[in-house]
């Protein structure tokens, strides 16, 4: 019984050969290379999976626990309204980690800015808050999942990243100062 591998070049190679003759009259040569690659990738893709389920199925849990596991570090996320909630029942803060620049232009009302990149030395500006909640705020929702490792692992007990930054808060038309 032959490999999968070795029947599969044996069909690409037969296919391809075949097909783009065989098309090249009809469609011209440009398209029938598009058509044949695109429908035989396809057709390769699949039988790869049904053949080599296991090892998909074993990449699909590696994928699955990584991203897990990276947003456990970082800390709940909190869509806007969830974080207005928790800032104005539980006397939390909002930190934006965004440049200056960008804070000047628009942000949450007392909100504290730290810029990312500073975080680490501006750090005693928010000691007073280790055991009140901080939600951690940046342009669209990326830098704040770090933030929140870093300030996890200086002892801050209740962190939180909002989902979808100052985007979200913008598109929801949620009151800005500037």
């Amino acid at each position: 019984m032959k490999s999968w591998l070795a029947t599969s070049k044996a069909c690409i190679l037969t296919l391809l050969c075949y097909e783009r003759v065989t098309k090249r009259e009809e469609t011209g040569p440009r398209s029938a290379v598009i058509l044949t690659n695109e429908n035989f990738l396809m057709e390769l893709i699949l039988r790869f999976i049904i053949e080599q389920w296991v090892l998909v199925l074993a990449l699909f849990i590696c994928i699955t626990m990584l991203i897990r596991n990276e947003n456990q570090k970082s800390g709940p996320a909190l869509s806007p309204q969830q974080a207005i909630k928790i800032v104005n029942q539980e006397n939390g803060i909002f930190l934006d980690v965004r440049d200056l620049r960008e804070f000047k232009d628009g942000h949450i009302v007392a909100a504290i800015n730290i810029p990312f990149n500073k975080l680490s030395e501006q750090l005693p500006q928010i000691e007073k808050y280790k055991d009140q909640p901080v939600i951690v705020v940046c342009k669209m929702g990326h830098q704040s999942g770090a933030g929140c490792k870093q300030l996890k692992s200086e002892g801050f007990q209740r962190i939180f990243k909002m989902t979808g930054g100052m985007f979200e808060w913008e598109n929801l038309q949620l009151p800005l100062v500037k």
